[in-house]
């Protein structure tokens, strides 16, 4: 139990601190990651207005679905990644800052972030 409770503490303080260095870039909005061990799921937050402007996820079947970039979650990751950009772009936004929370910037994170580069949004 305590394990689990410490586990949880690093986790809040690695999060705290990645969205402390990202709260001084409040003049765009906030691509924020969430992972679990079967999806990805992604939304663009906008925090002076409270409000998600632009979400996609693994859970979608287009993006689920076996394609060019491999069937894996990796290849899913990119195309989410794509996905959210190509949703930001209609919504007008082209710039936000990557919220990665306390997950580390590899694997799949590397590969949303990659895809929604790739899709036309600057970080």
């Amino acid at each position: 139990m305590d394990h689990q409770r410490d586990l949880r503490r690093r986790r809040a303080s690695k999060a705290g601190s990645v969205f402390k260095r990202i709260k001084v870039r409040s003049d765009r909005p906030r691509l924020c990651v969430f992972r679990s061990n079967r999806f990805i799921y992604v939304q663009v937050i906008d925090d002076a207005k409270g409000h998600t402007v632009a979400a996609a996820s693994s859970l979608e079947k287009e993006l689920n679905a076996p394609a060019e970039g491999g069937a894996g979650k990796v290849g899913i990751a990119t195309r989410v990644g794509a996905a959210i950009a190509e949703r930001a772009k209609k919504a007008g936004i082209d710039k936000v800052v990557f919220d990665r929370r306390h997950y580390r910037y590899h694997g799949r994170i590397k590969a949303l972030a990659d895809g929604a580069r790739k899709g036309g949004l600057s970080f």
